[in-house]
């Protein structure tokens, strides 16, 4: 469809009509030159509301995204109006549930259902009160769901999946017990939290790499899952190594190399694995004897390289519980949902661009030096001339300051409440034979 549509015989409600029906992907489509879009927009002899096609509402997740970092000394005073203002929806009797079947609800559709889901998203500040109560899921129900679904990490597609009406039919008294309790959370960290540092925040599977009270970076992440959960700690990042080995802990030497040999004598030999004795002498695995009770005294050690279960980088923080920071192989697990699949160790997508800007206060050590070595696959370990400060918090709801209530599932269940833990048992599948390469004994 061109610019001269305005001069063709077709009417505007014919044409809002049949954007509707096309679906989500055909408003985001090019296909109205923009000038001609905001015309029929604002058109004043648009039709009822009904057949409103507003393109600027279906676009509103993207207001959702604050470049004022989770935890900042703002933090107490956000969550605190958040606070108040679902006291005060609490008190006004909460919101509707929205009875649903996952799926059935997307732009374009009629249904009952609709009323229910434009009231629940009119009370927290979704939609605007002037779209009107209507069983039609127009672009202003399509933008409201899809800023509803960014606020509580969800995939902003606009349409009600299971996890969308799961997060929905959370009560309102419940969501307030959650304000509350991440009140607590956020009461607990020092006022100067440095004027570089690192913020991982478990719930969120994401990282914000924060300078001068700004977000400057942020990275989604893996973390554990609920059986091997990645810890709490308040640390300081000291060291950056490209091309790092990796040294299986004993605990995945027993449970996952060892039955892996048994099946595939092969395994190590295609996974780069060598194993050294206390000399740091290579054993050869055939001498090995795998069916024994007990798993070999011997390191396992990956070479650095393409195959290495923390790819190109690995970040190193202190901390009683081996673990750290690192790059994966294995990237498609960033496009997974629920990203909760680790022993307790975090893989960190785009990690280069976070280590640069680690590494940005040792001048020996720009990103072309950075990309050479790893080039390379020689093993580089690099002191950060400044250790940088880290935060693994477990932040599942706060507030920015420019109002927007985030909400996220309380995977490791410690928010008192079970409608809380939303998804915890998706996403946990591994890949046949694969193992939990990201733990590490001491080097």
């Amino acid at each position: 469809m061109s610019k001269k549509i305005g001069s063709e015989l077709v009417s505007r409600r014919t044409l809002l009509r049949s954007a509707l029906s096309a679906g989500a992907a055909a408003i985001a489509a090019p296909v109205l030159a923009q000038d001609t879009m905001n015309d029929l927009i604002n058109a004043r002899g648009r039709g009822t509301w009904d057949d409103q096609f507003d393109a600027q509402v279906s676009r509103t997740a993207g207001g959702t995204v604050s470049n004022t970092p989770i935890l900042s000394p703002q933090s107490v005073s956000n969550i605190q109006q958040a606070i108040s203002q679902y006291q005060q929806i609490v008190s006004s009797g909460g919101w509707p549930q929205v009875n649903a079947q996952p799926g059935r609800l997307r732009l374009g559709v009629v249904d009952p259902s609709v009323q229910a889901l434009r009231q629940r998203l009119m009370i927290v500040g979704d939609m605007p009160r002037e779209a009107g109560i209507s069983s039609s899921f127009d672009s202003y129900v399509d933008g409201a769901v899809k800023r509803f679904q960014a606020r509580h990490g969800l995939p902003a597609d606009g349409v009600l999946g299971e996890y969308t009406i799961k997060a929905l039919n959370v009560p309102a008294d419940v969501r307030l017990q959650q304000l509350n309790t991440n009140l607590i959370r956020l009461q607990t960290f020092p006022g100067d939290l440095g004027r570089r540092h690192v913020m991982v925040n478990i719930p969120a599977t994401y990282i914000e790499a924060v300078q001068d009270g700004q977000v400057v970076l942020r990275h989604s992440a893996i973390v554990g899952r609920l059986s091997r959960p990645t810890h709490i700690i308040n640390s300081k990042i000291y060291e950056v190594i490209l091309n790092p080995y990796w040294t299986a802990p004993r605990s995945i030497i027993q449970k996952d190399i060892v039955p892996l040999m048994r099946k595939d004598p092969t395994y190590l030999a295609r996974n780069n694995i060598r194993l050294l004795d206390g000399k740091g002498e290579e054993v050869a695995p055939e001498t090995v004897d795998w069916n024994a009770e007990k798993a070999p005294n011997l390191m396992f050690r990956q070479d650095p390289g393409k195959n290495n279960a923390m790819a190109s980088t690995k970040i190193n923080f202190h901390n009683p519980n081996n673990e750290y920071m690192h790059d994966t192989p294995e990237q498609g697990l960033f496009n997974k949902l629920m990203r909760f699949d680790s022993s307790g160790c975090v893989r960190v997508q785009n990690v280069r661009d976070l280590a640069v800007w680690l590494l940005g206060e040792n001048p020996d050590w720009p990103r072309q030096r950075i990309e050479s070595v790893i080039a390379s696959r020689v093993n580089t370990p690099i002191k950060l001339s400044q250790e940088v400060p880290v935060y693994f918090s477990y932040i599942s709801a706060w507030s920015a300051k420019d109002g927007v209530v985030q909400f996220r599932d309380d995977i490791y269940q410690m928010d008192g409440d079970q409608e809380l833990a939303l998804q915890t048992t998706a996403g946990m599948e591994k890949s046949p034979g694969s193992i939990d390469q990201d733990a590490v004994l001491p080097q």
